[in-house]
Parts: structure tokens; sequence; C-alpha cells
């Protein structure tokens, strides 16, 4: 992730790249209107991770708004969003910021953008898989895994360790009693 402070403005070097349909694609999508937003910067003042995003959730919002697509689906905001809802609660307008993140995100897997955080998509990826297999999260297999793809053995062996030793990590999975709708519901999203 990255540690820098927000952005503090948005360059306009060439308004051809703008998508005039970026913004009413991302409502459609998302659900939100998001022509609501006053850019009071509440959500902003909310946010626990903003110091970790290049741009605050108010400047995100607005680069959709001008149709800056490639901007806004390669910010690192849209994953370092943890989807903890503090900005929409702070929000005069009630606009649901993680649901816009989401939507973000999903535009720029399937465009093919270079993805600004990709441990954070990884670890996204493991966390789906596991509930595949298992129907609920395995948290060592999603951690061993992670690890694995990553490279990074020891980084956080210590925290394993303990967790394990409260009992927090269970070395074999356990299965949901309805698997059949489980695999229904990811059969189902792979068909969309």
């Amino acid at each position: 992730m990255q540690n820098n402070t927000p952005d503090s403005s948005i360059k306009f070097t060439d308004i051809s790249r703008r998508d005039k349909n970026f913004a009413e694609e991302v409502k459609h999508r998302s659900g939100e209107d998001i022509n609501l937003c006053w850019h009071c910067q509440s959500c902003a003042g909310g946010c626990p991770f903003v110091t970790a995003m290049d741009y605050t959730p108010n400047r995100l919002i607005r680069l959709v708004q001008l149709g800056l697509k490639k901007e806004a689906l390669e910010s690192s905001g849209i994953w370092i969003c943890v989807g903890c809802n503090t900005c929409s609660v702070q929000c005069p307008n009630a606009i649901d910021i993680p649901a816009v993140n989401d939507s973000l995100r999903q535009m720029a897997m399937e465009e093919g953008v270079k993805i600004a955080e990709p441990n954070i998509l990884h670890f996204h990826q493991e966390v789906l898989n596991s509930i595949e297999r298992y129907g609920r999260t395995h948290k060592f297999e999603i951690m061993l895994r992670y690890k694995l793809r990553r490279r990074d053995w020891f980084t956080d062996t210590a925290v394993g360790l303990k967790m394990f030793t409260k009992r927090k990590l269970e070395l074999l999975p356990s299965r949901s009693k309805d698997m059949k709708t489980i695999k229904a519901l990811f059969q189902h999203k792979r068909s969309v």
C-alpha cells in the first residue's frame, strides 16, 4: 500500500480522455447517484484509511463525475477501501461510497487495467476461493495460500502463532451444510 498524503489536486492535461458515459455506468452498477456529492469532504474526514489512498473518497467521486475513467480505475483508493461505511455515515447525502468502490473494482478487473494494489486483490481472491471450497472462510488456508502466492513466508509468523495458540486458526476446515447452494451461487456468478 502507498503511504502518502492524498492528492489535493486533480490534474487535467487532456480533456479528450474524458469518458462521458463513465459516471452513468458507475451509477447504474452501484445504484448510487454520485452527482449528489457536494465535495464537503466529510467522507474523507471519517475514513480511517484515507492517508494510504492516492485520492480521498470525495476526490475519487470527482474523477468519476468528470469522466476520468483511467485515473479512477487505476486508483489505489478503490482497493484500500475496506467497506466500513464510515464515509457513507458521514455523507450528508448518504452516498454509499463502498458500493461505488465495489463497482470501480469490478470495472477495473473487467477492463484489465493495472491494479494499483494487487496484493489486496490476491487476498480477496483467496477469501472467495475458500468460501467456494468450504462454504465459509478457512483462515489458516487463506493465510497459507496468500503467503505462498506472495512468496512472503515469515513476516507474520509471530501473529500467526499467536492466533493458533489462542485457537483462532483451525488446521482443518469445516464445511457449510448447504454446499450445493454455495456451489450454485458460484456457478451462477461465472455464467453471468
